[in-house]
C-alpha cells in the first residue's frame, strides 16, 4: 500500500501537528458539517464537508491516523484519508465528501500558520470579487426533513409566484437567479417512469417565460430538475425552453449514464449543467472530455476539496468549458469557494442557497454582511478569512 505519511521534514517554525479534529453539525436549510482543526502551534482551522449524515462519523474515525500530522500538506493529507481508508469505498462517496471538509480546514490552517489567504496558496489571483447567483424557491418548492422531499400545494408553483419571487431576489442586488422546476405534476399520470406529459412541460415553459417576462435578460436565469427525467423528456424540455436564453438547464436526467448526458447535452442549444454529485476528478473527465455538459458544477466539499476543484477546473478549461461551483454550505464552505473563484480563470458564478435562512451571516463574526450587491469580495485577511461566532454555532446545532 502507498505510504502518504509525513516523511518529508521542514524548518523548525513550520513544523507543527494536528492535535484534535471535531466536527458539528449546524441545522440550516441544510445540515452543515463544520468542521475544526487544532494544532500544537495554537492556531485553529475550520472547513466544511457537504451536508448530511455519516460525515461526522468519518472524520471521527480520521483522528487515527491524522493526529500528529502537519497541517501544511492539505493535498497529501487527502491522498491519506483515501489511501486509509481504500477499503471503506474512500475512493468516492462520503469519504470523499469528508476529506474535502478536512481539506478545507487544512488549506485555512496553512494559510494563518503562513499569514496569507488561501488564494495565494492556491494559484493566482484574477479576480478580487466573485459573482453569486441566488437559488431561490416560489412559495415551497420543496422542503428538506431528513434528507426527504415534501412538495408544497400546487399554488405555490403557479408562473405568478415564480416571477415575484424573482423580482423580489433581484431587487436585493442579484444579478443572478435560480430556480427549482421540478413540481408535483412531473409524477402524473405515472409516479416514477420520468416521463413528461405535454402539459408538464408547457407548465414549465410558462414558468420561465412568466420569470423572464419579469426580470428581463438584464438578470441570468438558470433553472435545476434534480436528475428526474428520462432522456426523451429532458431533450423535450431543453427544446421548449430555448428562447429564453437560460444560463443553464441543471440536471434534468439522472447522473450515472454517461452516453445519455452526452445525448441531452448535444441535442439543444439550451446550456446543460451537471456535476454536483462526482467524486474526484476521475468521476468528471469524460463528463468534461467529451462535452457531455457545457456548465460543469461540482461541490468543492464533496469532490475532494480545494485542490480537486481546481483538477476539475484545469480539465475543464482545455475544453473552453466554465465551472459554476455547486454550493449549499454555511459562510465557511461559501467563503472556500470564494477563493477557488479568485484562482480559477474558468470559473463563473458560484451558487448561494441560504436565503430564507436569516441567521447565515450570524455565524461568523465579520462586521458586515459577505454578500454585497450580488457578489462577495476574496478577503485579504490570513486563511480563509472568516472566523465563527461559536456562541451562533451552538445555538443552531442539530
Amino acid at each position: 500500500m502507498r505510504d502518504y505519511g509525513n516523511h518529508a521534514s521542514r524548518s523548525a517554525d513550520r513544523t507543527v501537528e494536528i492535535t484534535d479534529i471535531d466536527v458539528r453539525v449546524v441545522a440550516g436549510n441544510f445540515e452543515w458539517n463544520l468542521i475544526t482543526i487544532e494544532t500544537d502551534a495554537g492556531i485553529t482551522g475550520i472547513g466544511e464537508a457537504y451536508r448530511g449524515g455519516g460525515v461526522p462519523e468519518i472524520v471521527e474515525y480520521t483522528k487515527r491516523f491524522l493526529i500528529g500530522e502537519n497541517p501544511l500538506d492539505p493535498e497529501r493529507i487527502v491522498r491519506r484519508i483515501v489511501q486509509e481508508m481504500s477499503g471503506h469505498g474512500g475512493t468516492t462517496g462520503k469519504v470523499v465528501t469528508a476529506a474535502s471538509g478536512i481539506e478545507v480546514a487544512l488549506w485555512d490552517l496553512a494559510g494563518k500558520i503562513l499569514g496569507v489567504p488561501v488564494y495565494e496558496l492556491l494559484g493566482s489571483k484574477y479576480r478580487d470579487e466573485v459573482r453569486i447567483y441566488c437559488d431561490c424557491h416560489a412559495g415551497e418548492a420543496y422542503e428538506l426533513e431528513d434528507g426527504a422531499t415534501a412538495y408544497a400545494d400546487a399554488d405555490a408553483y403557479s408562473p405568478e409566484a415564480y416571477a415575484r419571487e424573482a423580482a423580489r431576489v433581484r431587487d436585493l442586488g442579484f444579478s443572478a437567479l435560480k430556480f427549482d422546476l421540478d413540481l408535483p405534476s412531473d409524477t402524473h399520470p405515472d409516479r416514477t417512469n420520468g416521463r413528461l406529459t405535454n402539459d408538464a412541460i408547457e407548465e414549465k415553459r410558462r414558468i420561465v417565460a412568466a420569470v423572464r417576462d419579469e426580470i428581463g435578460h438584464d438578470v441570468d436565469l438558470a433553472f435545476d430538475c434534480h436528475w428526474d427525467y428520462s432522456v426523451e423528456s429532458a431533450k423535450r424540455l431543453a427544446h421548449a425552453l430555448e428562447p429564453y436564453d437560460l444560463m443553464w438547464l441543471e440536471d434534468p436526467i439522472p447522473p450515472e449514464n454517461m452516453g445519455a448526458q452526452i445525448e441531452v447535452t448535444r441535442d439543444t442549444r439550451t446550456p446543460i449543467a451537471t456535476g454536483e454529485n462526482r467524486f474526484q476528478v476521475h468521476e468528471l473527465s469524460e463528463l468534461i472530455d467529451e462535452h457531455g455538459v457545457d456548465v460543469i458544477t461540482p461541490d468543492p466539499t464533496t469532490v475532494g476539496g480545494l485542490a480537486e476543484t481546481i483538477r476539475v477546473a484545469d480539465r475543464a478549461e482545455e475544453e473552453y468549458m466554465p465551472i459554476s461551483p455547486h454550493n449549499v454550505c454555511s459562510p465557511v464552505g461559501t467563503m472556500a469557494c470564494v477563493h477557488l473563484g479568485a484562482v480559477i480563470p474558468n470559473f463563473d458564478l458560484l451558487e448561494y442557497h441560504a436565503l430564507e435562512v436569516d441567521w447565515w451571516d450570524d455565524l461568523h463574526t465579520r462586521s458586515e454582511p459577505l454578500i454585497r450587491d450580488g457578489t462577495i469580495a476574496v478577503p485579504e485577511e490570513p486563511g480563509l478569512g472568516i472566523e465563527l461566532d461559536d456562541d451562533v454555532v451552538e445555538a443552531h446545532l442539530l
